[in-house]
């Protein structure tokens, strides 16, 4: 593969979360089918993580196709301060039949990173707006909110924003909870709420997707939540990852008893067609911006704001997925995964599977601690890819997150070459 775009690419192009200098030979993708993506060279690559998660339906799906390219000629985007479009308010009424009930009010951005921050700011004013200094934030150790100032902080400290640590808020971060840290988490907690001003606690429900697909059980977040309740402390579900059928469930917090006071939505809400993000909320949060004082208004905005174009897909891809045949679809993938993992868990190249929904994860033993710059799978990447298969390593975790599409045959392609794989690092 010598054409002018990748000699091009490699001139001009600043390629996301790649190391420049060992950068390797990228790919040049012209077109996307099904879930394949195909190469100037006709190479099909069974796209196996749904390009960073948010592909839902495949690849230039004609449904959402379609409805994008009537949407064009109709009307492309609007200013959305002081005015609305049908596209946008259309998909926050259907998505507010779907989400938990107690959330009432949709706030819409452009990505996950952003829905992230639109979250953190509205809680911090919240507070603000009921003159309560309230700024420390609880997480999750391990937790990848997103890249932006107010998301990196709610973040781990790590690799990922080392070189700005100097410039991140003050947040405090917890173990993810297991049947024998839970009371003592709860006792810091409590102990935390009481003492400190305390506004809220982020988390990432049920699966942490950076941190390599690390899962936990829904009834002790509940335990948390409920916690955070008792004494109220706002509750922020990142369900970037998560939502909109990942987990089996159309979102993460369809597991809860315990409802968030704030969801974020990103990555697949428009089927991987354009960018869009939402931060939802109930109505104890809404009601604080409402007030005569002018200075409550939330003044948080972007340019492309509930773009129409991206609400257009938002809402054929919402079409799609409420489809019968889409839950059957996210059924039998969640079933395929389940037996494949009883098949594999044993294998000696392996520390552990983990496996929700969709979502299959892999870890295999390492004497060195599970970070983003294991190089345990240092070639996992070329190895599937000489196989027709798209999958990323995340340090010495890799993962299945396909389109909801995929057939039986693809699935058990890649659970071959999964095997394949493992038994040669073995050798």
């Amino acid at each position: 593969m010598n054409s002018l775009i990748l000699e091009l690419d490699n001139k001009n192009v600043w390629h996301p979360f790649t190391h420049q200098v060992a950068k390797r030979g990228v790919r040049n993708i012209v077109k996307g089918e099904g879930v394949h993506l195909i190469d100037e060279d006709g190479e099909r690559y069974i796209d196996a993580i749904s390009s960073w998660w948010v592909n839902l339906h495949g690849h230039c799906n004609p449904y959402i196709a379609n409805k994008v390219s009537e949407q064009l000629i109709q009307l492309e985007h609007c200013i959305f301060s002081d005015f609305t479009h049908p596209q946008a308010v259309t998909f926050a009424n259907r998505l507010l039949a779907i989400l938990p009930e107690n959330q009432k009010k949709i706030f819409y951005s452009d990505n996950g990173s952003t829905a992230v921050e639109v979250a953190i700011k509205m809680t911090v004013q919240y507070w603000s707006n009921q003159n309560l200094p309230k700024t420390i934030f609880i997480a999750f150790e391990n937790a990848y909110h997103g890249d932006t100032f107010g998301s990196m902080s709610i973040g781990a400290r790590n690799v990922f924003n080392n070189a700005f640590e100097n410039l991140l808020f003050e947040v405090a971060h917890i173990p993810l909870p297991t049947r024998q840290n839970i009371l003592e988490i709860k006792n810091v907690l409590a102990a935390w709420f009481s003492n400190h001003n305390i506004a809220g606690f982020i988390f990432e429900p049920i699966v942490q997707g950076a941190a390599g697909m690390l899962m936990y059980e829904a009834e002790l977040l509940d335990e948390l939540i409920s916690l955070c309740n008792q004494f109220n402390v706002v509750t922020i579900a990142d369900e970037v990852m998560t939502g909109f059928g990942r987990t089996g469930k159309l979102f993460a917090s369809d597991y809860l008893k315990n409802k968030p006071d704030i969801i974020c939505l990103s990555k697949g809400i428009t089927g991987g067609f354009m960018p869009l993000g939402a931060t939802t909320c109930n109505e104890r949060i809404y009601n604080a911006y409402l007030s005569n004082d002018k200075t409550h208004t939330f003044f948080h905005g972007h340019s492309y704001t509930a773009n129409a174009t991206a609400c257009a897909a938002a809402n054929a891809s919402l079409d799609l997925l409420l489809q019968k045949d889409c839950e059957l679809q996210i059924e039998m993938i969640s079933a395929m995964h389940t037996e494949f993992a009883e098949q594999i868990k044993h294998h000696k190249a392996l520390k552990e599977v983990r496996k929700l929904g969709t979502i299959i994860a892999f870890e295999i033993k390492s004497s060195k601690v599970l970070n983003y710059l294991n190089e345990g799978l240092l070639g996992l990447s070329d190895y599937f890819l000489k196989h027709g298969i798209i999958l990323r390593p995340l340090g010495n975790v890799f993962y299945i997150i396909p389109p909801y599409i995929i057939t039986k045959t693809e699935l058990n392609k890649i659970y071959l070459t999964i095997k394949n794989y493992l038994d040669e690092l073995l050798n």
